[in-house]
């Protein structure tokens, strides 16, 4: 698609936004709806594309991606017109004779980019998010998730006229035309590198922009944890989705007194999970691409390896693989691994562990095994992170109560729920005020019997 068709979607989207057919909140539920219903009538062929781009089992697809945006609408449906509420708010007494509220309005015309690695999750959620406030979207899906790209458009232009939702294919080319356009809201997800050109792009309209990215997510396990739960858990959010999942943990950080025995209870949970021939499971996925696979495996030192480490270039598949006794100075910490290779570093304090974890760019998850309320406290209250969990990895973002997002170079703004609602609403505050008392001491001329009503009333 060039640049002029993508300008013509754009602008009949900003016309059908301002005939202000989806504000009626009504219209928002009968199209998140639509979208439910064309979804389950397409699971196997959601399925059978995502396998294909990703190699992902039926199982975990719809464990980690169609059954979370299921989640997501029928979350939006049974709220959203509670969220769409004016909210009413305290008036000063100053203007007592006056009604405050707060008006949730859509922005308008958003685009929402997603990524390859959970290509139908991290493109459908926001949108539903953005339907849900009463936006136009144009969405653009990866282009290195052919398979699920193509069946998000079939199924998004078997629900929405292309006035109301879009679908963009392609690649760079696209991506620029894209960025090029006024829109009213930006949502992008994926790498800081191209983060950065949305941002620069954005900011020529002055555009918002919610950005959720990544980073080297630490997952910390104390003297205090229990260790065969801790590798179970860790091996589970390790290697999901073959390590392609921007809060996998990236690394482990732990105490060195216990680190032999959790290089063990990892060895085991690998075995246990994945079997002694991991490249033969047929549940177990493979890379996106040569260039990504090519990427990961100069990132496994031989020498450091204690388990896995094998791979397959015809079938782009990588084992599960532990790395022992790792510096920060190795090459796998010196960026997002992004791929099923785990590190495992050492540390003597726990305050030397959060002082090195704050030296470094905020991660956008972090996760922590312990026993101890206190050691969660001190973590939990003194790093910078998006989110994470306590015992576990993961599961924080498979639920609409809490927003899910970045924070510093992992990203800002967030979405999911009530937060997503958020994220694509303006919130107009507005004071109605009456007419049957106008209070004569704010206008001039001022005098002295004013200004001591002024301090009484501002106090």
């Amino acid at each position: 698609m060039n640049e002029t068709e993508i300008k013509k979607i754009v602008n009949t989207q900003r016309t059908y936004f301002y005939t202000h057919a989806t504000i009626p909140v009504e219209h928002r539920l009968k199209a998140l709806k639509r979208l439910r219903l064309s979804i389950q009538r397409h699971q196997e062929e959601i399925d059978e594309a995502i396998r294909k781009d990703l190699g992902k089992s039926s199982f975990e697809s719809y464990m980690c991606e169609t059954g979370l945006v299921l989640s997501e609408i029928s979350y939006m449906l049974k709220h959203t017109p509670f969220f769409a509420r004016e909210k009413r708010v305290r008036t000063p007494l100053a203007q007592f004779h006056s009604r405050s509220f707060k008006k949730p309005s859509p922005y308008g015309v958003v685009l929402i980019m997603s990524p390859w690695n959970y290509p139908f999750l991290l493109t459908l959620d926001p949108l539903v998010d953005a339907l849900a406030a009463g936006n136009t979207a144009v969405v653009k899906p990866s282009a290195y998730s052919p398979c699920t790209s193509e069946i998000i458009k079939t199924i998004l232009e078997e629900c929405f006229d292309k006035k109301y939702v879009a679908v963009v294919t392609g690649g760079r080319a696209e991506n620029q035309s894209l960025l090029k356009q006024k829109f009213d809201y930006i949502f992008f997800t994926g790498s800081q590198a191209v983060g950065k050109d949305v941002m620069r792009s954005a900011a020529e309209y002055l555009t918002p922009v919610t950005l959720e990215l990544g980073g080297k997510s630490p997952c910390i396990v104390d003297k205090t944890a229990n260790l065969k739960l801790a590798a179970k858990r860790i091996v589970f959010g390790k290697f999901l989705n073959c390590g392609q999942t921007c809060v996998a943990p990236d690394y482990i950080y732990c105490d060195a007194s216990i680190k032999d025995a959790l290089v063990a209870e990892i060895k085991t949970a690998m075995r246990q999970q994945y079997g002694e021939s991991p490249l033969e499971n047929k549940d177990y996925g493979k890379i996106i691409n040569e260039k990504h696979f090519r990427r990961i495996c100069g990132l496994i030192d031989p020498a450091k390896t204690v388990a896995g480490g094998s791979s397959n270039p015809e079938t782009l598949k990588i084992e599960p693989t532990l790395m022992d006794n790792v510096t920060f100075s190795d090459a796998v910490m010196q960026e997002e691994i992004f791929g099923p290779v785990l590190p495992v570093l050492t540390y003597s304090s726990l305050d030397q562990a959060i002082s090195k974890i704050n030296s470094m760019q905020h991660p956008l998850a972090l996760y922590l095994f312990t026993s101890s309320r206190e050691t969660a406290r001190k973590v939990t209250a003194r790093c910078g992170f998006g989110g994470g969990c306590i015992n576990d990895t993961i599961i924080h973002l498979a639920t609409s109560e809490m927003g899910f997002g970045g924070y510093g170079e992992s990203g800002m703004g967030s979405y999911h729920g009530w937060d997503g609602f958020h994220t694509f609403s303006h919130f107009k505050s507005i004071v109605d005020k009456k007419t049957w008392l106008d209070l004569p001491m704010r206008y001039q001329p001022y005098k002295s019997l004013n200004n001591k009503l002024i301090h009484l009333f501002l106090r």
